[in-house]
């Protein structure tokens, strides 16, 4: 069998397709093409040695300084021979992963009848039942499921969550430290990032390693300056400093990386490195949280949480006040509940038949029981355990399924399993 998979998003995206890749890897004889954008190639060579790689101008980075009427032609003419490539091939299966005008031209050149997830049909744009279900459940995105296992579910027999990423260990390299994420609001501000820097060195002791692209250079020296002199003085600042191969030797060398929500976060759990990361404002840890055994999350809680960046904080950004409470080095150091600052919850990473979820280890988590119904139902829909006959999961198969989804079976898979099992939901 011969696989294709688009997925043209960035850094982290290209990390949380592994379990997906992983089990189409597993299939015999099964030979597993990838197309992404060309800036993330270096990184795929070293993290998916098995796989062929189409790459394409996607994100249009070098593009940007020309004039809007010409961008389109000069994307287009840039990913021209690669769209050859990719037609001139063969692809049992096509897994398009992401909804952008660009991945639905890629689309275009596969019969719709190959292409799971999202598919040119008709000059038209279409999406299959498992991603539309995604779209419904969006509403509900506390009880989100994790995005690597939402890919990897578009596989009828996803690889088993453990062997995904192996479990976290230290390796001896200290503390690594990664300054800010994409989206301004989900990375700590360098004050309260150094009071977690500095209570961490204290409690474990060890080097320190700044980690961040070339724009985050600022970010580090506001860090540094905030840090005590003792810590300061022993960093070492890698900001814009490393390529991929650097960037994965680094990682893969720590004894712990505290990070928000980022690519490197990925790539450390990846790896096999313990991560301690910070979740607040549109981050959401149910959703995009490190995957494998060994990980903590500091999740702030607050009602208006998940929220969206794009929309100013009319609360003054009110979830990053407890990541600045002295209290929450008191936790780290005791694990104690009671020393965890008020807005926050620990969590530790975990793995169920779904794929990866997160246990409370302290703080009030008040969305328990409806998470493991929103998974029990899940787990049904997707042939992989559950029961339809709970009040939960009922009523969430009324909420989020639609008319067409229980009138007709969805052929995503070979199986037709998606869109079947709701058909006997009251028998």
């Amino acid at each position: 069998m011969r696989h294709l998979v688009i997925q043209l998003a960035r850094f982290g995206d290209l990390v949380q397709t592994k379990r997906l890749l992983l089990s189409l890897l597993a299939e015999p004889e099964a030979e597993v093409h990838l197309c992404l954008d060309e800036s993330l190639a270096g990184l795929a060579a070293i993290l998916y040695p098995q796989v062929v790689l189409h790459t394409v101008a996607a994100h249009g980075t070098a593009l940007a300084k020309l004039p809007r009427h010409e961008q389109a032609r000069a994307l287009l003419s840039a990913n021209v021979p690669a769209f050859r490539i990719l037609a001139g091939l063969c692809f049992d299966r096509v897994y398009n992963l992401n909804f952008s005008p660009l991945n639905f031209r890629i689309a275009s050149l596969f019969e719709p009848d190959s292409v799971r997830g999202h598919v040119w049909q008709s000059g038209q744009e279409s999406v299959g039942q498992w991603a539309r279900l995604a779209m419904r459940w969006s509403s509900l995105r506390r009880i989100g499921l994790n995005i690597a296992d939402f890919w990897a579910w578009h596989h009828p027999f996803p690889l088993a969550p453990a062997a995904v990423n192996p479990p976290a260990q230290g390796r001896g390299g200290g503390l690594g430290v990664v300054l800010a994420g994409r989206e301004s609001r989900r990375s700590l501000p360098a004050r309260e990032l150094a009071g977690l820097v500095g209570g961490l060195l204290d409690l474990h002791g060890g080097s320190l390693t700044l980690l961040g692209s070339a724009g985050e250079a600022k970010a580090a020296r506001q860090l540094l300056r905030e840090l005590p002199s003792r810590h300061a003085a022993q960093a070492k600042d890698l900001c814009g400093g490393t390529d991929w191969r650097g960037l994965v030797d680094v990682v893969g060398g720590l004894d712990l990386l505290a990070t928000p929500d980022t690519g490197t976060m990925h790539l450390a759990a990846a790896l096999g490195v313990p991560v301690l990361a910070t979740f607040l404002s549109s981050a959401w840890c149910f959703e995009t949280g490190p995957y494998g055994l060994g990980h903590r999350v500091l999740q702030a809680q607050t009602d208006c949480l998940p929220c969206l960046e794009s929309q100013p904080c009319e609360l003054g950004v009110l979830c990053l006040r407890p990541f600045g409470d002295p209290r929450l080095m008191r936790f780290l150091a005791t694990g104690l509940p009671k020393h965890l600052p008020e807005g926050l919850l620990a969590l530790d990473s975990a793995l169920d038949g779904l794929g990866a979820t997160f246990a409370a280890k302290a703080g009030v988590e008040g969305m328990v029981e409806l998470r493991a119904g929103f998974r029990e139902f899940l787990a049904r829909h997707l042939g992989a355990g559950g029961a339809w006959h709970t009040p939960t999961v009922r009523e969430l198969a009324e909420r989020l399924y639609a008319e067409r989804d229980w009138m007709t079976p969805d052929l995503e898979s070979s199986q037709g399993r998606f869109g079947l099992s709701p058909l006997g939901l009251f028998d």
